[in-house]
């Protein structure tokens, strides 16, 4: 079998057509149903069984694509690492990532990457779902914990630990806790990773009163600064309202789980220059971010504290 046999019936396969085939391949579309003839003829098997409104392949037919498709990855991939020697990176960077992270950190750099490689451009989704990079053709996926997908790379990122925080008002009205057994009984802000009705706490679970449950960072931090109750957030995006008075981190001793950020992407022996170079860029700039806090500026631009 030639590559241009694996060719036009991949290139069928993925088209659902022979017409559309033809045309991304520059030919006509009775040579291409006469070459896909003479494959099925030569290997002895149906690849493919249509009629005439669809396509749809036999299970044998299935395999062979899959086997296809992946040489023509290979061969893509190998002319893509020889053209990436003299070239800098470029083109269309796919990425997803958690909304906070997004908001406060990754839409600066991205913008300052892009301002140093001008040939890059980028389509970026915030979201709080899982994604799957492989399924929905993202260059990049940021993820917060690690993957199950042992078939993806995952390369960690940051860890953002956790506190206990409240506003001054609400400790004010319910009092300080001294101790992790004080926790009990007061007013819990929830988020997912957390129990309905606990704060994992150490090896502890402490019981509470839930009076808000949110999926969403940001959401939670605001209402604690209203008075709402108490909530376990990174310290990444509380540490500002700290400093300013606006919140105050009880029970230093209390650790919650740290929060871990995974740059998620395909396994291939060969990796973009793209997504290469952006994720270097994207781990020094993370660096950057020990011992310090995210907060507005005047602005309403987000700046590194010092």
């Amino acid at each position: 079998m030639g590559l241009d046999d694996a060719l036009i019936f991949t290139r069928v396969v993925e088209c659902h057509s022979f017409t559309q085939a033809a045309q991304g391949l520059g030919m006509q579309k009775s040579t291409v149903s006469r070459r896909i003839a003479l494959l099925e003829e030569r290997l002895g098997v149906r690849l493919l069984n249509r009629t005439t409104r669809k396509l749809r392949l036999t299970e044998v037919g299935q395999a062979y694509y899959e086997r296809c498709r992946q040489i023509m990855l290979d061969f893509a991939e190998a002319e893509q690492a020889v053209m990436q020697l003299q070239l800098a990176p470029s083109g269309l960077l796919r990425i997803t990532a958690p909304i906070e992270f997004g908001q406060l950190f990754l839409g600066r750099v991205l913008g300052e990457f892009m301002r140093q490689y001008p040939q890059i451009t980028a389509e970026v989704e915030l979201t709080s779902r899982a994604v799957d990079p492989v399924e929905e053709g993202v260059d990049i996926a940021i993820l917060s914990g690690q993957p199950q997908d042992s078939t993806l790379i995952a390369r960690k990122l940051y860890e953002n630990p956790r506190r206990l925080y409240a506003s001054p008002s609400y400790l004010a009205r319910h009092g300080t806790p001294q101790s992790v057994a004080e926790l009990v009984g007061h007013r819990a802000i929830v988020l997912p990773n957390d129990s309905s009705r606990y704060w994992p706490v150490l090896d502890e679970s402490v019981s509470c009163t839930n009076v808000l449950a949110c999926n969403n960072l940001t959401f939670a931090r605001e209402a604690a600064l209203a008075g709402a109750g108490i909530a376990g957030l990174p310290v990444m995006i509380c540490q500002h309202c700290v400093q300013e008075g606006l919140l105050e981190e009880i029970l230093p001793e209390a650790r919650l789980s740290v929060g871990e950020l995974y740059a998620v992407y395909p396994s291939r022996r060969f990796q973009a220059m793209k997504v290469k170079t952006f994720l270097d860029f994207l781990i020094a700039n993370l660096s950057l971010l020990k011992g310090r806090a995210l907060e507005p500026s005047p602005a309403g631009l987000l700046r590194l504290a010092l």
